[in-house]
C-alpha cells in the first residue's frame, strides 16, 4: 500500500515546521556524510588485513 500524495504533503509540511527550511539542507548534508562514511567503512571491512613485511617471517 503506497502512501497517497496527501500523506506525503502532510509529512513534508510537518518536517518543514519542525526543522525549518534553513536547517533542512544542513541536516541532509550530515545524513549524506554519514552514509558515505558507512559505505567507506563497509569497503574497508571487505579488504583483507595487510600484514607488515617484518611480521611475515615470524
Amino acid at each position: 500500500m503506497a502512501p497517497s500524495i496527501w500523506q506525503i504533503l502532510i509529512v513534508v509540511a510537518l518536517v518543514l515546521l519542525i526543522f525549518g527550511a534553513g536547517r533542512l539542507p544542513r541536516i541532509m548534508e550530515d545524513v549524506a556524510k554519514g552514509i558515505n562514511s558507512f559505505k567507506k567503512g563497509m569497503n574497508e571491512g571487505d579488504s583483507p588485513k595487510q600484514v607488515p613485511d617484518d611480521k611475515k617471517d615470524e
